[in-house]
């Protein structure tokens, strides 16, 4: 599936980055399955043929949107990234990088939760390829954290890792700047939260957290 060549003009850029915002808003608000082209063209100010310009169908649209996000949010973690070889400082980066960004594109974080499942064929092996690349390198800091801090290996790195992007990603839910913690503080109390736990005796709960598992899955057994 061949995509549209983008003229290297900031502003076409401009305009793309516009009508992007616009469609994230209306697929959060309405859904994907109930938003139209149309609804996309008012929202934007745009003719359907001016929208059509910049994408081909609605579907192509919904991947731009959440490749836009990913593709943006990788470069500026793996630009922070660089250079910064402490573990800890390496999951704060990436908890900054995360919560900044998308609690200046609540639409988006929604849209990225919500409609994945919307997408097909290339588009989705597409953006399937950039979630991978974002939790493998998020699942490979929290190795090197574990090992670092010689945490006991209690439970497994994908439900670790799923679990802080779980943290992170509903934020959409709540969060209101206006209201709240400023973004930056947000972001360093999630950061504390996720790595101290909420008591802070992680390490010292891995005997119970054992015998309470296999309680759990003997139960589960029967």
């Amino acid at each position: 599936m061949a995509e549209h060549a983008i003229p290297a003009t900031s502003d076409y850029e401009e305009k793309l980055d516009r009508l992007l915002t616009v469609a994230a808003e209306v697929f959060a608000k309405k859904g994907y399955h109930n938003a139209s082209i149309r609804d996309i063209a008012r929202h934007a100010e745009v003719s359907l043929s001016g929208l059509y310009y910049y994408f081909r169908s609605k579907e192509e649209l919904l991947y731009k949107v959440q490749s836009r996000c990913f593709q943006t949010v990788l470069a500026d973690l793996e630009q922070r990234l660089e250079g910064e070889e402490a573990a800890d400082e390496r999951l704060r980066i990436l908890v900054h990088n995360h919560v900044r960004f998308f609690a200046r594109n609540m639409a988006a974080m929604r849209v990225l939760s919500h409609e994945y499942d919307a997408l097909e064929g290339p588009y989705r092996e597409k953006i399937r390829d950039l979630r991978r690349r974002y939790t493998d390198i998020c699942t490979e800091i929290l190795r090197e954290l574990r090992r670092s801090m010689g945490g006991a290996d209690i439970v497994p790195l994908g439900v670790v890792t799923f679990a802080l992007f779980g943290m992170m990603n509903w934020i959409y839910t709540w969060y209101r700047p206006d209201r709240n913690v400023p973004v930056d503080r947000l972001a360093e109390h999630l950061y504390m939260l996720f790595v101290g736990g909420f008591v802070g005796r992680a390490n010292g709960s891995a005997k119970r957290s054992r015998s309470a598992s296999r309680r759990s899955e003997a139960r589960t057994s029967r």
